[in-house]
């Protein structure tokens, strides 16, 4: 049952405390897939796909939802376990090891192409819950976290990553301005293209702002995405100088699985979710209804609880053993793995999730984050008659589209108090 937390004047105890280093399972996913492959079959070189598509899901559903949360008077004393930290900080040196071995494999197993494709994918499914891990230590203030954070970013090349999501998509989340909040009615290939490039061009259109605001050119030393790329490059060229260019294009296949893999996640998380203005003008304060919570045992343990997305928006810094389930937020109908191969369909996706946004804003479609070329269609589908005047109100309509700066001088002005902190 783990160790008891003290909670007013009961003890409360974390029923998945030691379950916590399965989450190492993924980073180790080419170990698996080598022991499997040799003993089992070929096919098992793909261990990683198997591991998030099957296995995983029958987890979620076999045990059903996990909505135990532990209570106010034992968060703080949960976040200063360090035993859950160590969970955290093992994450990379096995990430790596996995890395390094799986370009082992690459060079000097006798494998089929498929196989090594398979062997691929294991290694970009621990590249993208590398992402993940990333994601969980970015957010904590100490030098050592962000740094872990930066090494974990290194298989997938995903570095930007490290600037945008703490500064601009935890200020923009659940805007038309954000490129990682998915709109209603657009669908995961249209938004792969937004997220990427949009994400990648507002990190560093970010860390320049704070480096210039600092008297620094964007070249400059303590440029964080330049430091997570120049651990990438000194990884890759290690490994690729090691074994030999013919690894080169699956480490690349593998990085780009990694990405994918994270895209589609967030693609998931805020899905046509809107925080609307005060009647000020003002943005609304990030709550809980902001993102959709997903409480399946399997997904959260893999992911560091990140299904409990709703909480973590409303307390970005809380860490990941702490998180509580929302009952005010939207509800996933099945953990990220399913609804990921769910979001690869578009027709099934939108059958699935259209009607549990428009359910969530009580009928009232415009209330949703709308994709600007569907928005009209979707009103007239959804909400004919929620505005009996005939006229709409929505950043979508506009003609010059959603607000693509919306926020974006309070995105710099986090990141700079992020960096004197």
């Amino acid at each position: 049952m783990g160790r008891p937390v003290m909670s007013k004047d009961r003890p409360w105890r974390d029923s998945k405390r030691y379950l916590w280093p399965l989450s190492l399972v993924a980073p180790a996913g080419p170990f698996f897939a080598w022991l499997l492959a040799h003993h089992v079959s070929g096919l098992l070189w793909g261990f990683g796909a198997y591991l998030v598509l099957v296995a995983v899901p029958l987890i979620d559903v076999v045990c059903g939802p996990d909505r135990s949360s532990p209570p106010d008077g034992a968060v703080r004393a949960l976040a200063a376990d360090r035993y859950y930290r160590w969970c955290t900080y093992l994450f990379v040196p096995v990430q790596y090891a996995g890395f390094v071995f799986g370009a082992w494999c690459l060079a000097n197993e006798p494998m089929t192409t498929g196989e090594r494709g398979g062997l691929a994918i294991t290694m970009g499914i621990s590249a993208a819950v590398g992402i993940n891990a990333a994601h969980e230590l970015g957010h904590k203030n100490t030098r050592s976290e962000k740094s872990f954070a930066k090494l974990a970013l290194a298989p997938s090349f995903y570095g930007h990553f490290f600037v945008e999501h703490n500064v601009g998509h935890h200020v923009r989340v659940a805007t038309p301005a954000d490129p990682a909040s998915a709109r209603l009615g657009e669908s995961l290939w249209v938004f792969y293209p937004r997220a990427l490039v949009g994400g990648f061009l507002s990190g560093v259109r970010s860390q320049a702002g704070r480096l210039r605001r600092q008297g620094h050119g964007f070249w400059h030393p303590s440029n964080d995405i330049l430091q997570s790329w120049t651990i990438s490059v000194v990884l890759f060229a290690a490994v690729i100088g090691a074994f030999g260019w013919e690894v080169a294009p699956w480490l690349a296949l593998q990085a780009v699985i990694g990405m994918l893999v994270l895209e589609a996640v967030n693609y998931i998380e805020h899905y046509g979710l809107l925080r609307a203005r005060e009647p000020d003008g003002r943005l609304g304060r990030v709550r809980p209804e902001h993102s959709w919570n997903g409480d399946h045992p399997g997904s959260n343990v893999l992911l560091l609880n990140l299904q409990r997305h709703s909480d973590h928006h409303a307390h970005g810094s809380r860490r990941y053993q702490a998180l509580r389930s929302c009952k005010e937020a939207p509800q996933l109908p099945a953990g990220y793995a399913l609804m990921v191969l769910t979001a690869l369909v578009t027709p099934l996706w939108r059958v699935l999730m259209d009607p549990r946004v428009v359910a969530h804003y009580d009928g009232d479609v415009t209330r949703a984050n709308l994709q600007p070329s569907k928005a009209a269609k979707l009103i007239h589908r959804y909400s004919p008659g929620v505005h009996r005047d005939g006229t709409v109100h929505h950043p979508a309509l506009r003609p010059d589209g959603p607000d693509e700066n919306l926020t974006r001088g309070k995105a710099e002005r986090r990141l700079d108090s992020a960096d004197s902190a």
